[in-house]
């Protein structure tokens, strides 16, 4: 059984509260143990990153860049461990979705790497002939991440590869239920770091803290030698953590409730199979899910039948290590729990179900969900108004474009949201005003490229800022205005 252990100023050692068995949600065994931090394993991090951070932000962008794609072949070189074990401690099906979150995670380093190279300032004018003005951009410091178990390597690595390739250092704290896989990752970007041609303070830039949120990442987030804080994960907590971390540098992708709008014109074979990906992926455990499906009444019930089918048909919930699987278990009680109540109380006010709607039998856990298909639905019921995080799909009646929009805006989340119509322009019309920072036309709520800029939309609860690509890199670094004489030429 593989024992994990920090990662602390270029070592590996014990946690100061502990240890904790990583398992599975897929057949209930103890497959690892890990270590849990304590407060002063925080101390000792935040000390390493701050007295690596001088050499580390000296480095080269380039430097860094090697040492970025260096990350992403040993993710490259492990792909086959990295899957199974996040497999094995995450529940999402290996062939189906693991191998898809390595390969995407190694895309994270290699971009960050690129984007590095490209981070650039200006010279704009003074007003004084006499001088001259540069605006560069600076790394902050040591900036602290703390990241879901949804995706529990890209989550993470979509903040800490770009701010690092920026010149930050950082800590990781990961989510506890899957700390195993992490922990994997984390010794990647450890042997990364020890070789001979890493850049200066590499040793300490890197450092990996796992532990309870509310003990070790609420000891991060609040630390007085932190300057940066980058959070994926609920509202609840998010909201938390950006009091907690007021005054510091904050990236903040929290929860989602993206409604899937089907007009009366929608390609329906698409948007039913879209529904399946929107509502299953991860089994349904995704801040991109469709949430809601806000259906006009001239296709609801043709577009719910065509759901059940399809879910009946395609989707095939089992062992994650089983190839045919497409949908493993949720991941955790809690989550599971949650999925009970939405269905429980859609019922008891009205709602039907069509497929599925309870924990599945004959499985080693009941962490086992049915994909589940909920007709009937209204706005007013808990599972339309709360982010789910389980495998459901809530068709609820819409009359018209501008019901589906009024309800799309009502909601207090703002991340993504989708409209399917056969008529681009009404599409493009809808997009413009959904208050949301993600809108898809004719595809899935949980399609998007990991180039790309995401996040909550403004004076919505789904965060502030954005990840993807090279967006990191604009919360954790800031402009730096350096003035001089004009050079003179001299005789």
């Amino acid at each position: 059984m593989r024992e994990h252990l920090l990662y602390l100023d270029g070592g590996w050692r014990g946690g100061g509260a502990g240890t904790a068995a990583a398992i599975s949600p897929s057949s209930g065994e103890t497959f690892a143990t890990v270590a849990v931090a304590s407060p002063a394993d925080v101390d000792d991090a935040v000390r390493a990153a701050s007295a690596a951070w001088p050499g580390w932000a000296g480095a080269s962008a380039f430097d860094r860049a090697r040492w970025c794609e260096q990350i992403a072949a040993g993710i490259a070189a492990r792909r086959e461990e990295l899957a199974r074990v996040l497999t094995l401690d995450q529940g999402k099906p290996l062939a189906a979705e693991a191998y898809d979150e390595v390969d995407e995670l190694a895309v994270y380093f290699t971009m960050a790497g690129e984007d590095a190279k490209r981070l650039a300032g200006g010279r704009p004018a003074s007003v004084s002939a006499g001088r001259r003005i540069l605006v560069e951009r600076v790394p902050l410091g040591v900036v602290g991440v703390v990241s879901p178990w949804n995706w529990p390597y890209t989550m993470g690595a979509e903040i800490f590869a770009p701010a690092m390739a920026a010149g930050n250092t950082v800590i990781w704290v990961p989510a506890p239920s899957t700390t195993a896989c992490c922990a994997l990752l984390a010794e990647v970007i450890a042997e990364a770091s020890a070789r001979a041609d890493a850049p200066p303070g590499a040793r300490g830039a890197f450092n990996f803290v796992p532990g309870p949120g509310p003990v070790v990442g609420d000891a991060l987030v609040g630390h007085a030698g932190v300057a940066g804080v980058g959070f994926v994960g609920s509202v609840e907590t998010g909201s938390k953590i950006a009091i907690r971390a007021a005054g510091k540098a904050q990236l903040l992708e929290l929860g989602g409730n993206g409604p899937m709008v089907i007009l009366e014109d929608a390609d329906l074979e698409l948007a039913a199979n879209a529904a399946l990906e929107a509502a299953y992926l991860c089994a349904g455990q995704s801040c991109t899910a469709g949430e809601r499906f806000l259906v006009h009444a001239a296709v609801r019930a043709e577009f719910a039948e065509r759901v059940v089918a399809a879910t009946k048909a395609d989707v095939r919930l089992g062992d994650p290590f089983d190839p045919r699987t497409t949908m493993g278990p949720l991941n955790n009680e809690a989550t599971a729990t949650k999925f009970d109540r939405h269905i429980a109380d859609a019922v008891a006010d009205g709602a039907r179900v069509r497929c599925g709607g309870r924990r599945a039998d004959g499985y080693p856990t009941r962490l086992y969900a049915e994909p589940t298909v909920l007709d009937g639905v209204t706005p007013d019921m808990a599972i339309e108004r709360e982010e789910t995080f389980g495998p459901v799909v809530p068709v609820v009646e819409v009359r018209s474009a501008a019901e589906a929009l009024e309800l799309t805006n009502a909601s207090p989340f703002g991340l993504t949201a989708a409209v399917f119509t056969e008529d681009l322009e009404r599409g493009l019309a809808f997009a413009e005003r959904a208050r949301a920072g993600w809108v898809n036309i004719n595809a899935s709520t949980n399609l998007w490229e990991s180039h790309l800029p995401f996040g909550g939309r403004a004076g919505s609860v789904s965060g502030i800022g954005r990840v993807g690509g090279s967006y990191p890199m604009d919360a954790f670094t800031e402009p730096k205005t350096i003035t001089f004489p004009a050079p003179q030429l001299g005789s």
